[in-house]
């Protein structure tokens, strides 16, 4: 196995849109990558990848956000 350095290209958000109103946004963001020794039915090295999905939460619906006073915030 050996590690191999890469560049960003472009890392972009995808968006979704919840039944409940809320807007999530998603971005894979790429740490680390390792070809491995084995190969696929096609001849092609396979590849370990360790990455960090970022996600971004917005446009809640008022109805669903819990009030300042109330103390069950997760923290």
């Amino acid at each position: 196995m050996e590690e191999v350095d890469f560049d960003t290209v472009r890392e972009e958000w995808n968006e979704y849109k919840l039944k409940d109103g809320t807007t999530l946004k998603v971005k894979l963001v790429l740490i680390k990558v390792v070809r491995t020794d084995n190969h696929d039915q096609f001849g092609d090295p396979v590849y370990m990848v360790n990455s960090q999905n970022i996600v971004k939460i917005t446009n809640v619906p008022e109805k669903l956000k819990r009030k300042k006073e109330d103390s069950t915030y997760v923290r």
